[in-house]
């Protein structure tokens, strides 16, 4: 098979395309770090901006709503960003109860009053999980003495109360009752149960309360539907998991950040060789070469674990850390390996077929916490027919409706290449070999279409490459999902089987700045044992794959060898037409 050397080489990718760009920012990680300076002004503008104005004294509507994770640390996070930014507070919030026999009594508190029970000095106060009397506090009675507990809202009354959303979700009673004392600004002692009033009067008291409430996007639209008008008018923002990297500037405030989490987690600052190693493993988490992770939780996870193995934190820590995680992680995408090497499940890594192609998938199984890489056999049979296209994992029900979208759009692409003015004589049928699970989404759809046209045109296809991409009604190829996994995962079958220099995978090419491929894969890119090529076009795959192009005025192309074969079709056909009809022979040859 002869495949166009120019074609070849004008797609192909270089081993400095497969990871980020780290040398050009080297001199950025040999300054100092300041860690005086708060890093969350400078990554989280936005967010920054609605936690001052949500403690601004003239806002209208004193509530914040933040999507942003629920976890512990993110709402410890947002309480010392507000306390780091909130100016000291003499003044005296809340007062005191006086409680004589049944009769109780209320006295505001002054400036002398020292904080306690209900005399609050405002500050920022927050938690992740909160029952009633830890929020309201309690009446108790214990041997006809009369008792009162603060709850959270006295000791943050003047201040900022950070919450979780899912837990006044999950305790709408209790919601109810917080939102009442936050827009009338008076916290009311009422009894728990309905149907056991106070046993006193307790009088009320004044309340001035700022209320942040933290949670998912899907907690958030619950929240919106049960609180329109609440909602509507509070302020909102994000807090934003990535940061787009454009220049030094959003790169030495990433870099501070990342600092300030090792900071507050008690860990030891990164060596200069930390970080190249560092942000391969960030690009790789968020899946683009020019976005960065933000995330506290995720970046602690790498710092400790890195830290835990060597008592600093360095490029050779890292690497053992991201190294021993993905063994302890494999076992499941090994065993899976296994049944491809051993033959169980049949993936071609050598030779040509018709009508055969290897596509690039991602297996992601509930409760396992990596996603990886496999190789999928895709087959396509056609015979004459009716112009029909069996979508057989639609027909079985293991087709999810993206990947019947994608079906359908592959054919209309190929239908509209064809210009035909009638039916296509042909019928195909399609299949993921071996594939016992439903599947989904689109990314197949580039390899489903180059083993159609592979079948039409009776052009065997390199089994030695594998392919990925959606493509749309024009050909164009569109990014997928899961691209590292995905080529990971046929490396590595190719290199247990080994490299012959001619493997590779093919791949989009707006999908170039989402690689961060491990250095496996990169060194054989280099030696040039294993290919990647980046495609704009179906076009620009079809003649890697079959070493034909697909359309071309002179030589021959596989859109020729379709058409052709349409033809002698259709003059089969028309020689077996009953005898009254032979006289359509006539219009076939005037053609």
């Amino acid at each position: 098979m002869q495949i166009d050397t120019i074609t070849l080489t004008s797609n192909q990718l270089t081993w400095r395309a497969l990871q980020p760009d780290t040398d050009s920012y080297h001199h950025l990680f040999t300054q100092p770090f300041d860690d005086s300076t708060d890093a969350l002004p400078d990554v989280q503008p936005r967010l920054f901006n609605a936690l001052m104005l949500v403690q601004a004294s003239q806002v209208a509507c004193p509530l914040l709503l933040l999507r942003c994770s629920e976890q512990y640390e993110y709402l410890q996070l947002i309480s010392e960003a507000l306390e780091s930014h909130t100016e000291a507070d003499d003044q005296r919030y809340g007062g005191h109860y006086h409680i004589n026999g049944p009769v109780i009594s209320w006295q505001a508190a002054d400036a002398d009053d020292e904080p306690g029970d209900f005399v609050s000095n405002g500050g920022i106060h927050y938690a992740d999980w909160i029952e009633d009397d830890q929020l309201f506090g309690s009446v108790r009675i214990f041997q006809n003495q009369i008792s009162l507990k603060a709850g959270l809202l006295h000791k943050a009354n003047g201040g900022t109360l950070v919450l979780s959303l899912r837990t006044l979700l999950a305790q709408p009673v209790m919601w109810l009752r917080l939102k009442a004392m936050l827009t009338q600004q008076t916290f009311s002692w009422i009894s728990p149960d309905s149907n056991r009033p106070l046993p006193v009067s307790i009088p009320s008291m004044p309340l001035q309360l700022r209320l942040v409430l933290c949670g998912e996007r899907e907690a958030l639209a619950d929240f919106q539907e049960m609180e329109y008008e609440l909602s509507t008018q509070a302020i909102y923002s994000e807090f934003e998991e990535n940061l787009q990297i454009a220049d030094e500037e959003e790169l030495i405030a990433w870099r501070n950040w990342v600092q300030q989490v090792a900071v507050r987690n008690a860990l030891p600052p990164l060596a200069v060789d930390a970080w190249p190693t560092l942000i391969k493993a960030c690009t790789r988490y968020t899946g683009d070469q020019e976005t960065l992770p933000l995330c506290p939780c995720w970046l602690a996870q790498q710092l400790r674990e890195a830290a835990l193995l060597q008592g600093e934190i360095t490029a050779a820590s890292l690497s053992e850390a991201y190294a021993t995680r993905e063994w302890r992680e494999s076992f499941l995408a090994d065993r899976m390996r296994d049944e491809i090497l051993l033959d169980q499940v049949l993936i071609e890594t050598e030779g040509e077929a018709i009508g055969q192609i290897n596509a690039l998938s991602v297996v992601e199984f509930p409760g396992h916490p990596r996603a990886f890489g496999e190789p999928s056999r895709i087959s396509c049979v056609v015979h004459a027919g009716d112009g029909e296209f069996t979508d057989v994992e639609r027909k079985a029900e293991l087709g999810g409706n993206i990947h019947a979208k994608g079906m359908m759009i592959m054919q209309a692409y190929l239908i509209a290449e064809l210009e035909l003015d009638q039916q296509l004589p042909f019928s195909a049928s399609l299949v993921f070999e071996q594939s016992y699970s439903e599947v989904d989404g689109d990314s197949a759809s580039l390899a489903e279409l180059c083993a159609l046209i592979s079948a039409l045109a009776l052009q065997p296809i390199n089994q030695q490459l594998a392919v990925t991409g959606s493509v749309d009604q024009f050909g164009n190829v569109q990014p997928v999902g899961g691209l590292n996994e995905k080529i990971e995962g046929f490396f590595q079958i190719c290199q247990q089987r080994t490299l012959s220099g001619k493997q590779g995978v093919i791949i989009p090419a707006s999908n170039v700045r989402h690689l961060s491929l491990s250095d496996d894969v990169v060194n054989a890119v280099r030696e040039g044992q294993f290919s990647i090529w980046a495609v704009n076009r179906a076009e620009e795959a079809l003649p890697l794959l079959t070493g034909v192009v697909w359309q071309h005025e002179k030589a021959p192309s596989l859109l020729q060898s379709i058409q052709e074969r349409i033809t002698q079709i259709n003059q089969l056909d028309a020689r077996q037409r009953p005898w009254p009809l032979r006289w359509l022979n006539w219009f076939n040859r005037a053609d």
